[in-house]
């Protein structure tokens, strides 16, 4: 059944292209499964987590935008588009990769409103009736099951992309190499700012600069451009453009994050500030915050026992003090610089307004 997660982007490619990529992650995954399973068919554990974790759901936001940097230059059913379109897919591999692993990271027990992956494999640990604590095994089958996704995304975008022209395949396959390389960086940025705990809006914006919009928008919208043989002017464009329009997705990701409906985000409100992420949001909030506005502040981000109403005290803080009113204003203010770089851009027309339809889409959602 489609969710609403599922279709906040279908309707911007054509929707045989978003079945398209639907239809090449579920083979591959078919024909990996056989492989595994012939090895032992206590795999099944990993198998089905793989299965959850890519096809029960998602945007599908990187391949679209990967397709549309393709069509920024040629139309559609130009000659090697089915390759572009199984290559696009094999970003879906390296996204549900980075959820696991990040899961484990945060300790997130949801995700698109089921257990994430090592809460499925604890789970599986005590239903078993097996010896020995159920979430190190849990932990241990997440690492692992990333690991594998990682591993498969590279080798079905290889597979894909080197049945293009040398020159467009070696220079898309650079920046899927940047993609996953930037995406562990921001990572990791973000998991610095949260052991120091002192952070500003500076070092918040970098951390989604890496941590999201190059990873979710411009690589992918590049990577596409390139394998159409974009040359290096466009990129710089779709560059600017994709920085814009990612830091408008995250800033919305961050409000939903607090503000969101759970029924709507499939993860419940507050996670973000019960595991301490250090926001845009939060970091507004801290230096625009008086006395008694910082203790609660200190008190209740980073706190995994936070109740409903103490979430609520920091909601009305994150008010209050003006933050959330000026994330609005920073995505206003993103989405119109993107805006103005597409309207500049030397693309073909039919991109451009699904480029444009994407930046209402990602500014604005409710997902």
């Amino acid at each position: 059944m489609a969710t609403a997660d599922q279709s906040l982007f279908s309707g911007v490619p054509p929707q045989a292209v978003h079945l398209a990529f639907e239809a090449e992650l579920a083979a591959f995954i078919d024909r990996h499964d056989v492989e595994l399973l012939q090895i032992d068919n206590s795999l099944r554990l990993v198998t089905d987590a793989a299965r959850q974790s890519v096809l029960a759901g998602g945007k599908r936001l990187r391949p679209t935008f990967a397709y549309w940097g393709w069509r920024c230059l040629l139309p559609s059913g130009a000659p090697g588009e089915p390759l572009l379109i199984r290559a696009a897919a094999s970003l879906e591999l390296l996204h549900a990769c980075a959820l696991v692993h990040d899961d484990v990271v945060d300790g997130s027990d949801t995700r698109r409103g089921q257990p994430a992956a090592h809460r499925q494999f604890a789970a599986g640990h005590r239903n078993a009736g097996w010896p020995g604590d159920a979430d190190s095994f849990g932990a241990a089958g997440a690492i692992l099951l990333g690991d594998l996704l990682l591993s498969w995304s590279e080798e079905m975008f290889a597979a894909a992309i080197r049945g293009l022209p040398e020159a467009p395949a070696v220079a898309a396959t650079a920046q899927f190499d940047l993609m996953r390389t930037e995406v562990v960086a921001g990572q990791f940025l973000d998991v610095i700012a949260q052991a120091r705990g002192d952070f500003d809006v500076a070092e918040a914006r970098r951390v989604i600069e890496f941590k999201t919009s190059r990873y979710t928008v411009q690589r992918p919208l590049s990577l596409g451009a390139a394998a159409a043989g974009a040359g290096p002017e466009l990129l710089t464009e779709l560059a600017r453009f994709g920085r814009a329009l990612g830091e408008a997705f995250q800033l919305r990701d961050d409000l939903l994050g607090v503000f969101g409906d759970p029924a709507l985000t499939g993860k419940p409100a507050g996670d973000d500030l019960r595991e301490g992420k250090r926001t845009v949001l939060l970091a507004l909030a801290t230096h625009a915050a008086d006395h008694s506005q910082r203790a609660v502040l200190q008190d209740g981000t980073g706190n995994p026992s936070l109740d409903a109403a103490g979430l609520d005290r920091l909601r009305e803080v994150l008010v209050d003090t003006g933050a959330r009113a000026e994330v609005e204003r920073l995505i206003v203010e993103s989405a119109e610089s993107a805006t103005e770089i597409l309207r500049n851009a030397d693309i073909r027309p039919d991109a451009a307004q699904a480029l444009q339809e994407l930046i209402s889409a990602a500014a604005h959602r409710s997902t």
